[in-house]
């Protein structure tokens, strides 16, 4: 899948998100990177995606003039696991939704726990 066609699922799935998603977003960018820097996956794991922020729930009165969180879709990881393009573009879409939840304030422990993970 080519950088433009990942892009489109990833706007696809933004889009079809439920308006109250949408209401809830503040000061948030995502961004599609090819690779995770070495920052930011030290030990290689293959990240999918990243969210890099502080999240909504922990904001507080002294969250002014922040820049953007920024939620990371990383583009060859999903690629290199050799799925079929539904699987594919279902895998982004679950990148991108759990990257989400964690904006929304979500854990990792949780997400596993409603398959998310």
């Amino acid at each position: 899948m080519d950088r433009a066609a990942f892009e489109a699922v990833v706007e696809d799935v933004i889009e079809h998100l439920p308006d109250w998603v949408h209401e809830g977003i503040h000061n948030l960018t995502i961004v599609v990177d090819e690779w995770p820097s070495a920052d930011q996956d030290p030990d290689g794991e293959g990240l999918l995606g990243l969210y890099e922020g502080i999240a909504l729930p922990e904001r507080g009165s002294d969250y002014v003039d922040a820049l953007p969180d920024v939620r990371h879709v990383f583009r060859q990881p999903p690629l290199q696991l050799g799925l079929g393009h539904e699987d594919l573009v279902a895998e982004i879409r679950t990148t991108v939704l759990h990257e989400l939840a964690h904006y929304f304030g979500f854990d990792d422990d949780h997400l596993d726990d409603i398959g998310m993970g």
